[in-house]
């Protein structure tokens, strides 16, 4: 059986009133015995006790236990496993995505932005025990999501991001100046920032490597991902026709993001299409695998209906037997 602890254990010293009830029961049942006088007690020698005398006593006893069992629930028992030492990941990562209107470029299926939050989400359910935020960045830098360990909730608004959030533009510095700020005070062993764009930094008050300085400050590695394949890429463009392609030049500023995984001990990475950004992810999962060891705690889980239910029961069955098998006649 799991461990047993009590919230409100001051309640047993109610279980003073037991000794008191049983006393002032026995001192009661010794002026309710009836007297007959009868010349001799002869004819009565050889006839058996009744079953019933000793039995109406199981009366009071059940009263006595349906008090104690209440005492028990008013102290709410409650169950737990025992503490362990485990080992873990002592990660916080940010993930700062670039929503800008290219990251529609259909290079990667069914385009840029929805392959990148797939991969990432994958991702993110494979870290299990790490804190995580999301900042989405255009021209424009904005936190979607604080360090939470809540990963469906951070999965669902993942779903949610589209191009048009944010004016656009690409602030790569605005993007990673934000990321720094929701990570900058973690406490974690290890601090991280992925940064997953597809331009050039071309809007933005922070420059990028301005960002990079400070995020280098604070101890932060950040890795770097280029997306976009090598040449043109189609882009959807609406016409009165319907829906057109035209091939786009593929412009990313490369030297710009290995500075800034150099500069923060990180690491840039390029990806050409979807299964090389899934091997990107999967080689950042592998490099930040930070080990520490915690103590484990498990959710205490209440246990007192089992004696409440345990109450409800004997009550019944003395006011069964009181009213039945064991009932006084006037």
């Amino acid at each position: 059986m799991r461990n047993i602890t009590f919230l409100h254990p001051e309640f047993f010293f109610l279980l003073i009133i037991i000794p008191l009830f049983i006393a002032w029961y026995i001192w009661k049942n010794r002026g309710l015995q009836a007297s007959l006088q009868i010349s001799t007690l002869r004819g009565f020698s050889q006839a058996p006790a009744s079953k019933k005398a000793w039995l109406r006593h199981a009366l009071f006893g059940l009263r006595v236990l349906v008090i104690a069992l209440l005492i028990v629930v008013l102290a709410r028992p409650q169950s737990s496993n025992s503490i362990r030492n485990v080992t873990t990941e002592g990660i916080d990562i940010v993930m700062a995505l670039d929503i800008s209107g290219s990251m529609l470029a259909e290079d990667f299926k069914p385009n840029r932005l929805e392959a990148a939050k797939e991969v990432a989400t994958q991702f993110i359910s494979g870290r299990t025990n790490d804190k995580i935020g999301l900042v989405i960045f255009a021209a424009e830098s904005f936190t979607q999501c604080p360090l939470t360990t809540d990963h469906s909730v951070l999965a669902n608004l993942f779903r949610d991001i589209k191009t048009g959030m944010l004016e656009d533009g690409t602030a790569i510095g605005m993007g990673l100046a934000t990321a720094v700020s929701r990570i900058k005070d973690s406490k974690a062993k290890s601090k991280v920032i992925i940064l997953l764009t597809d331009g050039e930094n071309n809007r933005g008050e922070i420059g990028p490597m301005t960002a990079a300085e400070i995020a280098k400050t604070f101890d932060i590695r950040v890795y770097t991902i280029g997306v976009g394949t090598v040449g043109t890429a189609p882009f959807p463009m609406n016409t009165v026709f319907g829906k057109q392609y035209q091939n786009v030049e593929v412009r990313i500023d490369e030297e710009l993001l290995q500075n800034i995984a150099d500069m923060t001990n990180g690491k840039y990475f390029r990806a050409t299409d979807k299964e090389k950004l899934k091997a990107i992810y999967k080689e950042i999962d592998q490099m930040e695998k930070t080990k520490i060891e915690v103590k484990e705690y498990t959710k205490r889980s209440e246990e007192y209906w089992i004696f409440a239910l345990l109450a409800g029961f004997f009550l019944f069955l003395e006011v069964f037997l009181r009213s039945t098998v064991l009932r006084n006649l006037p």
